[in-house]
């Protein structure tokens, strides 16, 4: 059964049956493809930008010199990742499948709290959530590739780990005196 860079099957994320379908299918989930590509390089950027949005941000100096930009940055980059999630279900043959999927959870915890923050106040604060959409790095890198390697460093871990928890006990006091 051939599988797309989810490691799910196609019959439950295969595209839908329009050819604009097919085609948007193609640009978000075939990273093979040079526009699939592209598109990645693209969305890591907007992934990139936004963390680092949320992190000037909450530096006082920065966000009262620069507080309209910041503004409005933080409103187009939820604005362009709602267009990237609804276009991503819409060219899905099942869309619910998707949008229960783990990158279908992680897009829209991505921009669940911008939009929270208009009903609520302080939800604002949950801007921090997008540091989640970084989990499609592995995604984009096909790190699953490397599950082994995974395996050894936690096993690795796993060995050190009441030396690990010396250090960071250690560590910690220190801090704390």
């Amino acid at each position: 059964m051939a599988t797309n860079t989810d490691n799910q099957p196609h019959s439950r994320l295969e595209s839908a049956q329009a050819p604009w379908q097919r085609l948007l299918y193609q640009v978000i989930f075939e990273a093979d493809t040079p526009a699939g590509k592209a598109f990645d390089v693209l969305l890591l950027i907007v992934i990139v930008l936004s963390v680092i949005v949320v992190m000037l941000d909450s530096v006082v100096e920065i966000h009262q010199l620069y507080r309209l930009p910041l503004m409005i940055a933080e409103w187009a980059i939820p604005i362009l990742f709602t267009i990237e999630y609804v276009a991503r279900i819409l060219c899905v043959k099942r869309p619910w499948y998707y949008a229960r999927s783990f990158f279908g959870l992680v897009d829209l915890l991505a921009i669940l709290p911008t939009y929270l923050s208009v009903v609520f106040m302080g939800a604002q604060s949950l801007v921090v959530i997008r540091a989640f959409r970084l989990l499609r790095i592995f995604r984009l890198f096909k790190l699953s590739h490397y599950i082994s390697e995974a395996h050894a460093l936690l096993s690795a871990l796993r060995a050190t780990r009441e030396r690990i928890t010396v250090f960071l006990v250690a560590v910690l006091t220190l801090i704390l005196i």
